[in-house]
């Protein structure tokens, strides 16, 4: 978990080199506080006992859900309810922070290339 030194989420958001692997940046009680660097899909997923917090710090975000696609730009955040199957598209680089529990599996009950497990994100 990155707390050596106080710095900014975008700062830490942007110096990662891996597209859509998230990085524990802090804890909040249950939660996990994480930042990623996006773009292109992720995959349609769903976490069944969780809330996902998306925090856009720099770019677009699209979220394709069942019945509607939400878009965010920076400094807009969107809470995908528990449950909810969602797509997380980026047409450019974005740069994300996400509050999950730290139960949350990344791309809950669907594994891909992508996926990264919990100690990957605490790298």
């Amino acid at each position: 978990m990155l707390t050596a030194s106080p710095t900014t989420p975008l700062t830490l958001a942007a110096n990662l080199t891996e597209l859509w692997s998230p990085r524990v940046i802090g804890s909040l009680d249950d939660n996990y506080i994480k930042v990623a660097k996006v773009r292109g899909e992720l995959v349609w997923h769903s976490h069944d006992g969780q809330d996902e917090l998306f925090f856009v710090l720099q770019g677009r975000l699209r979220l394709r859900l069942p019945d509607r696609e939400v878009e965010l730009a920076a400094g807009e955040l969107f809470v995908v309810p528990k449950g909810v199957p969602h797509l997380p598209i980026a047409d450019e680089e974005c740069l994300l922070m996400l509050i999950e529990q730290k139960a949350t599996a990344h791309t809950g009950e669907v594994v891909t290339a992508q996926t990264r497990s919990i100690e990957e994100q605490l790298r």
